[in-house]
C-alpha cells in the first residue's frame, strides 16, 4: 500500500501548535476543516494526501479547508465563502467517512466542488452475532447496587462530539478545584471503558473512538520545531467548543488533540497506539463488525503504527526502546529502557495486526518483519526477564566481565545487584517477569499491568502464566492487601527514591505510581485469570474490592502499604476504576468475552522459536574476498 510523505518547511519561534477539525467531515453533506493557531510563523507547502486504493494525501493549508456538500453549497468558513446559516452539525455515523473497505479494493475520491463521494459503510449487524448476545441470551442477571450505580457514573462521564459519543472522560470529580486534564478522553483510559459497552452490546461509542482517534494520528505534531514519526497516536484529546473565524456569534466543536506536548514532563504515549490496535481486535471480534477493520484508512492507520514499532535503531535487542513515563506509568519512576508493560502491549499488538492486516503485496514484508519480531521478543522476554528462586539462585552465582559470544551472564549483571526483599518476596513456588533489563542493570520489581498482560497476551508460557498466579496468590498481603491491586511492589524509598524519582512529591513511597493500589487493574487480572481457568482468584479480589470503593467515591488509587487510605492526590469518581471493575464483573458473568481479548500461543510460533534456536553458538560465515589485498 503506497503512501506518499508530506515535506513541511518549518520556521518557528519554538512553540507548539494547535489544530483543529471539524466534526462535520464524517458526513459528505459537510465540511472537512482543518484549522490552525499559530503561535510562531510557519511555511507550509500545500501537500494533497488522496485517499486511493490505501494512499493517504491530506491537504494541509494556512486557514481553512472546504469541501462542497451534496447541495453545492460550499460549507466552511474561508476567506470569500459565506457564513453559515447555521452551525448546528447534521453528521451521520462514524462510518459514513468517505472511505473503502480493503475487500472491495475500488478506487475512491474526495473531491472539491463535485458531489462525487465515496459508499458508506454499511451499518453494524445486528449485536446478536457478537459476544454480547450470549450475555444477554443467558437470561437477565439481577445487578448489585454497585453495578447499578457503576454503569450511571460511566455512561454520564461519556464525551459527545457532534451529536455522537466519542469516549469518557479521565474522572467527573465535582470536589475537585483542579481539573487539570482529567476532563479530557485518554486513549489508556478509555480502553475498560470500550471494553465494558462492548460487553454491553453498546458498539457506537467504541467504533466512534476507534475512527476519530485515526482521524488525529495523521495531524502534524510538534515540540520547539521537531516532529516526532508518523503513526504516533495522542495520549488524549478535548472536544472544545470555538467561534468561527471571524464570527463571534457562531461556535464549533473541534478536536483538541495532546501527543505529549502539554504532559507533565511532555513525554510521547508509547501505549497508545498498541492499546488502540488491542481496542480495534476487540471491536471486530465481540461486535461481529470486520467492516470497520478492513477500511483503507484503518490498514494504513495500522501500518503506520508497526512501522514507526517495527523501525530499525541502534538498540541489539528485540524489545522497544521507550523513555520514563511513556506509559500507564507516565511520570518519573525508572523505567526508561525496556519496560516490561511496553513489551507486553508491543507482543499482544503485533499479534492482533497480523490477524487483522488484509493480505495484499504491500503486506507481506510488515508481515514478515511482524513474524521475525515475535519470534525474537518471546525468546527474549520468557528467558531473560523471568524470575524465580531458582533463577535468582543462578543470578547470585553468575561470574562477570565474561567477553565471549557464549556467556551465560549476557548482560554483565552483577549479583550484588539482588535487593535484600527479592528472597523474602519469592514463595518456593511461583515467579514473575522482571521490569525491565539493560545492560549491567535488571530491575527486580514487580509490575502488575506487564506481568498480567503477559499472561493475556501469550508472552509468558502456560507454566509461566501460572507461576505468576502462583505469587499474586502466595503474596496477596503484598499485591492486593485491602484494595486491589499494586501497580508496582516494592516502592522506592529514601535515597532511591529521591534519587530515582527526583524526589518527586506525588510518587512518594506507598503512593501513586510508586506502590499505589490501582483498582482499574482489576479487569486485566481478571482476563488473566479467566484464560488460565483460575477465575476464583478474580472472584477474591472483586469481593474485596466492593466493601469500600463505592462507599470510597470511586477512587483512582489508594495510599499506604495495605491500601488502607484513598490516595491524597486521588481524584474521585475515576472512570477507568468504575469501567475496570465494570468490566470484572461482566467477564466473571460471562467468561466467553475474554476471547476477544486473549492471545492464544501461535504453534507456528512456537515452532519457529524452536527451529531458530536462538541459543546456538555464534558461526562466522565463510567470507569471498571481493577485491585484491
Amino acid at each position: 500500500m503506497a503512501m506518499s510523505e508530506a515535506f513541511l518547511q518549518v520556521q518557528c519561534a519554538g512553540l507548539p501548535r494547535l489544530y483543529h477539525f471539524d466534526p462535520c467531515f464524517l458526513n459528505p453533506k459537510s465540511m472537512l476543516s482543518f484549522k490552525s493557531e499559530l503561535s510562531c510563523q510557519k511555511n507550509r507547502s500545500s501537500t494533497h494526501r488522496k485517499y486511493s486504493n490505501g494512499s493517504r494525501i491530506l491537504r494541509k493549508c494556512t486557514s481553512v479547508l472546504a469541501l462542497r456538500g451534496l447541495d453545492g453549497n460550499a460549507h466552511g468558513k474561508t476567506g470569500h465563502s459565506n457564513k453559515l446559516d447555521s452551525m448546528r452539525c447534521k453528521c451521520q455515523q462514524a462510518e459514513s467517512l468517505s472511505w473503502t473497505s480493503t475487500s472491495e479494493r475500488k478506487p475512491m475520491s474526495l473531491q472539491l466542488n463535485s458531489t462525487e463521494i465515496a459508499p458508506n459503510v454499511p451499518d453494524l449487524k445486528p449485536e446478536k452475532e457478537g459476544f454480547a448476545a450470549s450475555i444477554h441470551g443467558q437470561g437477565s442477571i439481577k445487578k448489585s447496587l454497585i453495578e447499578e450505580e457503576a454503569w450511571d457514573l460511566l455512561r454520564s462521564s461519556i464525551v459527545y462530539y457532534c451529536g455522537k459519543p466519542v469516549g469518557t472522560i479521565a474522572a467527573n470529580d465535582p470536589s475537585s478545584t483542579s481539573i487539570l486534564n482529567y476532563d479530557q478522553v485518554f486513549i489508556r483510559d478509555f480502553i475498560p471503558s470500550g471494553i465494558a459497552f462492548l460487553l454491553k452490546g453498546e458498539y457506537d461509542i467504541v467504533r466512534n473512538f476507534i475512527l476519530y482517534t485515526l482521524q488525529l494520528q495523521s495531524w502534524e505534531k510538534t515540540m520547539d520545531c521537531y516532529s516526532p514519526g508518523q503513526g504516533l497516536m495522542p495520549a488524549s484529546f478535548k472536544v472544545r467548543t470555538v467561534p468561527l473565524d471571524g464570527d463571534d456569534s457562531a461556535t464549533e466543536e473541534v478536536l483538541d488533540p495532546d501527543f505529549g506536548e502539554a504532559a507533565i514532563g511532555r513525554v510521547a504515549p508509547v501505549d497508545s497506539g498498541l492499546w488502540w490496535i488491542i481496542l480495534l481486535r476487540a471491536y471486530g471480534k465481540c461486535s461481529g463488525d470486520l467492516s470497520v477493520q478492513e477500511r483503507v484508512d484503518v490498514q494504513t492507520g495500522m501500518k503506520m503504527i508497526l512501522k514507526l514499532c517495527l523501525a530499525d535503531g541502534f538498540d541489539m535487542f528485540p524489545t522497544s526502546l521507550v523513555t520514563d513515563g511513556s506509559c500507564m506509568i507516565d511520570r518519573r519512576m525508572g523505567i526508561h529502557g525496556h519496560p516490561l508493560e511496553i513489551q507486553a502491549l508491543f507482543y499482544s499488538a503485533l499479534l492482533c495486526a497480523r490477524e487483522m492486516l488484509a493480505p495484499e503485496d504491500g503486506s507481506a514484508d510488515l508481515l514478515r518483519a511482524i513474524n521475525n519480531r515475535l519470534v525474537a521478543l518471546s525468546f527474549h522476554i520468557r528467558e531473560y526477564y523471568w524470575i524465580d528462586l531458582k533463577k535468582t539462585n543462578e543470578i547470585y552465582r553468575y561470574a562477570t566481565e565474561e567477553y565471549s559470544y557464549d556467556a551465560v551472564n549476557k548482560f554483565n549483571i552483577y549479583p550484588d545487584q539482588i535487593p535484600p526483599w527479592l528472597v523474602d518476596f519469592l514463595p518456593s513456588k511461583g515467579g514473575y517477569l522482571i521490569g525491565n533489563l539493560q545492560p549491567a542493570h535488571m530491575d527486580f520489581r514487580f509490575f502488575s499491568l506487564g506481568n498480567l498482560w503477559s499472561i493475556v497476551s501469550s508472552l509468558a508460557t502456560v507454566d509461566q502464566s501460572h507461576a505468576i498466579l502462583d505469587l499474586i496468590e502466595a503474596k496477596w498481603g503484598d499485591l492486593v492487601a485491602e484494595m486491589p491491586f499494586k501497580i508496582a511492589y516494592p516502592a522506592l524509598e529514601g535515597q532511591e527514591w529521591k534519587i530515582i524519582t527526583g524526589s518527586d512529591p506525588k510518587n512518594t513511597p506507598w503512593s501513586y505510581h510508586n506502590g499505589g493500589s490501582w483498582p482499574t487493574l482489576l479487569w486485566q487480572l481478571t482476563v488473566a485469570c479467566i484464560k488460565m481457568n483460575r477465575p476464583e482468584i478474580a472472584e477474591k479480589a472483586i469481593k474485596l474490592a466492593e466493601r469500600r470503593i463505592s462507599r470510597d467515591k470511586w477512587p483512582e488509587y489508594y495510599d499506604t502499604k495495605r491500601a488502607r487510605f484513598i490516595g491524597k492526590q486521588s481524584r474521585l469518581f475515576q472512570t477507568w476504576s468504575i469501567a475496570g471493575y465494570l468490566v470484572s464483573k461482566l467477564l466473571l458473568a460471562n467468561p466467553s468475552g475474554a476471547k476477544m481479548l486473549v492471545n492464544e500461543e501461535d504453534p507456528e510460533l512456537v515452532n519457529a522459536l524452536i527451529s531458530a534456536n536462538p541459543r546456538r553458538k555464534r558461526v562466522r560465515k565463510a567470507f569471498k574476498q571481493p577485491f585484491i589485498v
